[in-house]
């Protein structure tokens, strides 16, 4: 029998800001019933996850500009300078071309092609328009405040452009955390998507810690590249989550393009009664098609 607290009880487990979301949820689904009306309402909410991460973001420009950083870069520059290791150096120069926007785009563009070919089509436009959207973001940035890049040491890789904020540090952090958020939801066991979702933190920092070793940019030109990154890849997120959420009530034509992220299964017990309800669906399916394709019903005729 199916406990009908069971969704609450693991709602409140995630805290009082997932338990407000659903509320929102709740409240838009039974008060907008135009489909454009309802992706506005959450596209605002995204809008108010980015903003958060756009204030965050500007607080650490406002310290960078006014010199506030200067004295912790220069000190993190040092000490990399005076703890050099050849084989790790070399290591870098290897982790930092993985947060090239040209690498970055085209593991991007191989997920994305993934996504399509299986049945995710909004996901794949999703990575497509945060990955573009991520490069634009990220020039402007650069050429607002200019900063120019560290002298402590000898680089040992090419930079071109200012280095306020990070590029890479801004490719790694939108592109792959993207990915791994698109990969985490096709995950069936909550397992697997923290695993996901931390192997791409770790390569993350990975990427913005080579940034740092080789010489070409302050750790704080790398935090305003996360962060950067981050909240643009937030609101790209709740996106999609509104898009699909509001499809399944409201446009399920939607979803023929669209598969939805399977539901959490935490033991081979859960797996077992997934798979059976799936059976009992499926044969639902099969008898109400058999049902329908009977002469009576063809021709007319009164049951």
């Amino acid at each position: 029998m199916t406990n009908p607290d069971r969704r609450e009880r693991q709602r409140s487990r995630f805290g009082i800001a997932t338990d407000l979301f659903y509320r929102g949820f709740r409240f838009v689904l039974g008060h907008v019933h135009n489909f454009r009306a309802a992706v506005g309402v959450f596209l605002i909410a995204g809008a108010v996850v980015a903003a958060l991460g756009v204030w965050a973001f500007m607080q650490v420009a406002e310290l960078v500009q006014d010199g506030a950083t200067q004295r912790f870069d220069n000190a993190v520059m040092l000490f990399v300078r005076d703890h050099r290791i050849p084989w790790l150096e070399r290591a870098m120069i290897e982790l930092t071309a993985l947060g090239n926007w040209t690498v970055v785009g085209m593991v991007g563009a191989v997920a994305a092609l993934f996504l399509t070919l299986t049945r995710h089509k909004h996901s794949a436009t999703l990575l497509v328009v945060s990955t573009a959207g991520g490069v634009i973001i990220n020039g402007a940035l650069k050429a607002a405040f200019a900063r120019p890049r560290p002298e402590v040491f000898e680089w040992q890789t090419l930079a071109t452009s200012s280095s306020f904020p990070s590029g890479h540090a801004t490719a790694a952090a939108l592109v792959y955390g993207t990915v791994a958020y698109l990969a985490a939801r096709l995950h069936k066991r909550r397992w697997a998507r923290l695993l996901t979702m931390l192997g791409a933190l770790i390569f993350i920092l990975l990427v913005c810690a080579s940034r740092v070793y080789l010489g070409v940019h302050y750790p704080s030109d790398v935090l305003g590249g996360v962060i950067s990154g981050f909240a643009w890849a937030a609101f790209c997120m709740a996106t999609l989550e509104a898009i699909q959420h509001i499809a399944m009530r409201r446009a399920p034509e939607m979803l023929v393009d669209e598969q939805p992220a399977p539901k959490d299964i935490r033991t081979p017990d859960d797996e077992a009664r997934a798979t059976a309800a799936a059976d009992v669906a499926a044969h639902e399916d099969a008898v109400a098609t058999a049902g329908d394709e009977r002469p009576g019903r063809e021709s007319g005729a009164p049951r």
